[in-house]
């Protein structure tokens, strides 16, 4: 029997090269919104690589000039969805802090999720999908079609990395399993913790991660070639993509010369202030800062996007014998580090320390007591240290008995004292990865990623490019091979979600 499947794309082609490769093995037609910029419209109009049965251009749907907001329309969608509309707009990089070149009216904000829930109900309407497929979600705006999907029982496969290099997993939820686990019912494979340890050495993403920060973005040749061809390129997006509102050719210009100046300041600040070693006379709690304008965090941990405010809260909740010692994280840089004034009010907390990106993580596992992470990796890295943990985000490691899930703020202190008497055990954390290994499957997107930039996007420095045919003709027949582990695991989840049925 035919799937109809609904499927989400943007500029980044993970999704439809995966696609490509899937509509051979799968009885089944497709229907896609399509996120792009202006020059990539093109390539979706006259491409024959996959076939859509209907495709929607998201930006053809979703503009400003609808200046009314149907105001009860909004609240019985609440209602009839159970979704908050202002959680996943307040979060949205694009509406709010984040956005240095057009401050969104809360009118404007409405007007767009308006048209966006009339749009994806129309389209689910429309298509009646028998499943959803999308790449990881880093966005309010696919968050609030995925989770229409789910309400309107409509399973959803997202592709979303694990904690380990190259591990991925097919899942309704960002780093949640689709199934219950339960670690007694799971046979250890009896792996001593330096084994464990070695394995994450192995599976670290830390490498990788230092890499891309060190040389995304940091090719002369090609921001070169990129600002030539931005600068004699039509700019249309700025007046049809509220994303791009704001963003003319000399404010973009002028903003990346003031971020390359910021930068380089803001690192000799870091470099001059922040602490270099740990104190190994002193017990502390360590909390790793997680990078800004990131979908873990945002959409991971929504009511902790305040890292500030969270490291008020700890401090407040520790032992009085205890310090908070926190450290910047290494990819930050992608960012240009944060506004100076940011580190000067954390350097203010008493009882706080702030430490340097370089300084080494594996020194604050291996003498913190406890660690404390919104959403991030740190966490799940403190069990192969044999050190408990705290999450602001129910994450699929949660289900360690040594991590710790707090729903509030007002549980912190409490649990911040059950956990300092907790011990890992090693059997916990040995079944724990033999259910990760079993339920995800090896795709490497730092390797896919760095290919796709570099054939289409000058290295990532401009997007807004229109995509050559025959160029990607050779690119999916190039990488084909790279995508046959997640079309399995993809025909995997659908038989499991038939079988349930």
């Amino acid at each position: 029997m035919t799937k109809k499947i609904v499927v989400w794309l943007d500029s980044n082609f993970v999704t439809f090269s995966f696609l490509y490769n899937f509509q051979k093995k799968v009885d089944c037609e497709f229907y896609a919104i399509i996120d792009i910029v202006d020059q990539n419209k093109k390539f979706f109009v006259e491409q024959k690589f996959v076939k859509f049965k209907k495709i929607w251009f998201y930006y053809d749907h979703v503009n400003l000039s609808k200046i009314n907001v149907e105001q009860k329309y909004l609240s019985n969608f609440e209602q009839k969805y159970d979704i908050n509309l202002w959680e996943l707009a307040i979060n949205e990089r694009t509406f709010y802090q984040y956005n240095s070149f057009h401050k969104f009216t809360t009118n404007e904000i409405l007007s767009i999720l308006e048209q966006e829930c009339k749009l994806f109900e129309n389209i689910i309407e429309q298509t009646k999908p028998d499943f959803c497929i999308t790449k990881e979600i880093i966005q309010h705006k696919d968050e609030l079609f995925t989770q229409m999907c789910k309400s309107n029982n409509i399973p959803v496969l997202s592709s979303y990395p694990t904690k380990l290099l190259n591990r991925y997993m097919i899942s309704q939820d960002a780093n949640k399993f689709d199934f219950d686990i339960q670690l007694s019912e799971i046979k250890s494979d009896d792996r001593t913790i330096e084994e464990l340890r070695k394995y994450l050495k192995n599976r670290s993403n830390f490498s990788e991660l230092q890499k891309m920060s060190e040389t995304f973005l940091n090719s002369k040749i090609q921001k070169l070639r990129a600002l030539i061809k931005f600068v004699k390129q039509r700019n249309v997006n700025n007046k049809t993509h509220y994303t791009y509102f704001g963003r003319t050719k000399i404010k973009v210009l002028v903003n990346e010369i003031r971020s390359e100046i910021k930068k380089k300041i803001r690192k000799n600040f870091i470099d001059k202030r922040f602490i270099q070693k740990i104190d190994c006379s002193e017990k502390f709690v360590y909390f790793p800062l997680q990078m800004d304008e990131e979908s873990s965090l945002l959409l991971g941990a929504p009511h902790y996007t305040n890292q500030i405010e969270s490291i008020r809260e700890i401090v407040k909740s520790l032992p009085v014998d205890y310090k908070l010692y926190v450290k910047e994280h290494f990819s930050q840089s992608i960012r240009n580090w944060r506004d100076i004034r940011e580190y000067k009010k954390i350097m203010s907390i008493p009882n706080v320390k702030l430490f340097h990106p370089n300084a080494p993580s594996e020194d604050f596992f291996k003498k913190c007591s406890l660690v404390i992470s919104a959403a991030g990796s740190s966490a799940f890295e403190a069990t192969f240290y044999e050190k408990p943990s705290i999450t602001f985000s129910n994450l699929h490691y949660s289900i360690l008995p040594s991590v710790f899930y707090v729903k509030s703020l007002k549980e912190l202190s409490r649990t911040i004292k059950n956990a300092l008497t907790v011990k890992v055990n090693s059997k916990d954390l040995d079944k724990f990865l033999k259910c990760v290994h079993e339920n995800t499957f090896d795709f490497d997107i730092y390797a896919y990623s760095q290919k796709e930039l570099d054939t289409f996007f000058f290295g990532g420095q401009l997007i807004d490019v229109e995509i050559p045919m025959l160029k990607m003709k050779s690119f999916l027949k190039e990488n084909s091979k790279m995508f046959d582990n997640m079309i399995n695991a993809n025909i995997k989840k659908i038989e499991w979600f038939e079988n349930k049925k």
